[in-house]
């Protein structure tokens, strides 16, 4: 019955309603959880992109390029080559939908909303690694290991890698027009890209990049692009020393060779110099310009009607312009990203330092606890909980009372300066805090064991007088002469004082 072309719009008509009912409904849901929050934006945005594809092909059959949705209203109005008969089209369909019915007896209403209620609770299946801890922090080793070890970067550790990877201005512009450079800001927007649509699904990013390239192309025009502002007015002198490769960052042929045969072809045009043969022959013809000038190289190096870089210069500069314009593109987009993911580059700065202070039986047990915590949240209730005065939760899920809330102090802020000044609201969380992290972090730093007996203490100079002192009660710093004083036999046999004068007096020494 579905096999009529009006029939399959008016089907795509109904499903489109449907998803959008569907998409709406779903919204109406808070989730619980983050888990849950990322589900529900990943199946509204599989449900938007089957919409837009089921849009697409009501299009074309709106548009009708072979005439078929014309000829079947036509056909159904009952026009003929001989004239407008429209009884004996009704009766015609007719005849074929008794037909229908008649091969196919059991047939039965299919009830479509069974089917899409079930959407509501698919879980799409996302792709995470276990360090993105589905979406909350970024992983970036990979990136990490390919800036350290190049000529662009620095030997850093991973942390600071975090509060330096979005600032590319600050990196020379000899150093990025380098292919190294140019494959590694490729990698990092590609990673960016793709961890935002896996955790922002329903941001439109194209129109994102739209606008930044928009305002990028008005910037690259007036020279203000942080990073790649324009020395000169023309910037044509300065664009064609770039082109030219700076030899002094390289010291054998080999290096060079690195560079790629397209910009070795382009420095040798630069400067006038013949740009065939291999990549190894064009390194070497390069090379010679390290130590040798132009004016004192053989005729044979350089091209024909050309003696110099002033002739071949002009033609390699738009080229290499448009290269570095694509580098400074990727940057711009970089740092777009960068700004909308800055809460998530924030949580993995301290998810790093916080791994840092935390040994692997601590954070086995961390993990443990979240997932915990995830499974706890997933079952509650999702229900709107009153509670004006925002007083604390009980155990139960529900505000505690006010007198409670007034007798134990609740409301009180306690503030620690061994945690960094962090403060804590009310008495009972601030006794849980001494076995937190936090407090061991800072405790480590001090270079105190975080036992008991520092319980209670905020202050940095009063553990420390305390720490003095209980070194002094177990005498790690009082000087025990009979323990302690060494003294030798004509043996060469080391005693301690005590037993040394023990055994003098017994007459064995």
């Amino acid at each position: 019955m579905s096999s009529t072309l009006l029939e399959v719009t008016r089907a795509a008509h109904e499903d489109v309603e449907r998803l959008e009912r569907l998409i709406v409904k779903d919204l109406q849901n808070e989730p619980p959880t983050a888990k849950d929050r990322l589900y529900q934006s990943h199946r509204v945005r599989n449900n938007i992109d089957t919409i837009i594809a089921t849009t697409e092909k009501l299009i074309e059959i709106y548009e009708d390029s072979d005439n078929a949705r014309k000829d079947e209203i036509e056909a159904l109005g009952g026009i003929t080559a001989s004239g407008i008969n429209v009884f004996s089209a009704f009766y015609d369909r007719l005849k074929e939908i008794r037909e229908y019915h008649r091969k196919h007896p059991a047939a039965r209403v299919v009830d479509a909303n069974e089917e899409y209620e079930a959407l509501l609770k698919e879980e799409p299946v996302v792709e995470f690694s276990g360090e993105e801890a589905l979406g909350r922090y970024l992983d970036l080793h990979e990136l990490f290991n390919q800036y350290i070890n190049s000529k662009f970067g620095a030997k850093i550790e991973y942390s600071a890698y975090l509060d330096v990877f979005s600032h590319p201005h600050n990196i020379p512009w000899k150093l990025k027009s380098t292919r190294q450079y140019r494959e590694y800001m490729g990698n990092l927007l590609e990673y960016l890209i793709y961890f935002f649509q896996r955790t922002e699904p329903l941001q439109d990013l194209d129109r994102i990049f739209s606008k930044v390239e928009a305002e990028f192309e008005e910037q690259w025009a007036a020279g203000q692009v942080q990073g790649w502002e324009k020395k000169d007015e023309e910037n044509g002198e300065d664009l064609a020393q770039h082109t030219v490769i700076d030899l002094d960052y390289y010291s054998t042929v080999e290096e060079l060779m690195e560079v790629g045969p397209e910009k070795l072809k382009e420095a040798l045009a630069a400067l006038g110099l013949k740009t065939g043969g291999t990549v190894q022959q064009r390194a070497e013809r390069l090379f010679l310009t390290k130590r040798t000038p132009l004016e004192k190289l053989d005729k044979k190096h350089f091209a024909k009607g050309s003696r110099g870089p002033g002739q071949n210069g002009s033609t390699a500069v738009p080229q290499d312009i448009n290269s570095l314009k694509d580098v400074a593109l990727m940057e711009a987009k970089m740092k777009k990203l960068c700004d909308l993911l800055s809460k998530t580059i924030e949580q993995t700065k301290e998810n790093v330092v916080k791994k840092q202070a935390l040994t692997y039986e601590e954070m086995e047990q961390e993990r443990e606890e979240e997932e915990t915590q995830v499974d706890t949240e997933s079952d509650e209730e999702d229900q709107q909980i009153y509670n004006p005065l925002k007083l604390p939760m009980g155990w139960d899920g529900k505000p505690i009372p006010y007198w409670l809330y007034k007798l134990h102090g609740l409301g009180q802020e306690f503030k620690c300066e061994i945690c960094g000044n962090y403060s804590y609201w009310g008495r009972r969380a601030f006794e849980r805090h001494f076995k937190e992290w936090r407090h061991q972090h800072g405790m480590r730093c001090l270079g105190i064991p975080n036992t008991k007996n520092f319980n209670e203490i905020t202050n940095i100079a009063e553990a420390q007088e305390l720490w003095v002192k209980i070194q002094q009660r177990q005498g790690l710093n009082k000087w025990r002469p009979d323990l302690e004083e060494e003294y030798e036999d004509k043996e060469g046999n080391i005693y301690n004082k005590k037993t040394y004068t023990d055994l003098q007096r017994q007459g064995l020494i």
